[in-house]
């Protein structure tokens, strides 16, 4: 299960995002950080042209 997926079902906290980016950065896959993370274009606009609070801001609207 990706980062997203994991956070939107409530199963860890959005400062966990930090443990996906260090697996990411020590994988052989050459999938994208945002595609790693499950995010989509929307969100990780978001994460890159505003920040983490933002992207945890939107991230927490879309929570079950």
């Amino acid at each position: 299960m990706k980062f997203r997926e994991r956070f939107l079902a409530g199963e860890l906290e959005f400062e966990e995002i930090d443990v996906f980016i260090v697996e990411w950065k020590n994988s052989d896959t050459t999938e994208t950080l945002a595609k790693f993370l499950g995010l989509n274009g929307e969100e990780e606009a978001v994460w890159i042209d505003e920040s983490d609070d933002a992207l945890k801001n939107v991230l927490e609207k879309l929570k079950k």
